[in-house]
């Protein structure tokens, strides 16, 4: 029995994996970042308010209220990121076809997989088409 299609799973990379695709569900990373990020966006808000409130400078871990606020940015990029790279890839197929159908695609396209292409340049689709 085949395992279930979902985004992102090319043909490529099932007939490069073998039998089984093991692929990381990426909606459960993605939420874990919005969650890291927001708590450490509260936290280093609350730290900052505590330096103000007692006039004393103490760190959690060696950590600032700057370098929450920090982290924090920089978690909601990474799974915004994510969720882009995401939605490319389940649109990818359907803009291929449109393209296709609508004669901007004449040559043979093919996709760029998360891995190296294993076939020699000559043996590919767009080969010889300059």
């Amino acid at each position: 029995m085949a395992p279930p299609e979902r985004p992102g799973d090319s043909p490529a990379r099932r007939a490069f994996s073998g039998k089984e695709v093991v692929t990381l569900p990426i909606l459960p990373l993605m939420d874990l970042l919005i969650l890291i990020a927001w708590t450490s966006l509260i936290w280093g808000f609350v730290q900052k308010g505590l330096w103000l409130a007692f006039a004393s400078n103490f760190t959690v871990l060696g950590l600032t209220p700057y370098d929450f606020v920090l982290g924090s940015g920089v978690c909601l990029l990474f799974a915004l990121a994510l969720a882009a790279r995401l939605w490319v890839k389940a649109h990818e197929p359907k803009v291929i076809h449109t393209l296709h159908r609508a004669g901007h695609g004449a040559q043979p396209v093919e996709t760029l997989p998360d891995f190296p292409d294993p076939r020699a340049p000559e043996r590919r689709a767009a080969a010889g088409h300059s």
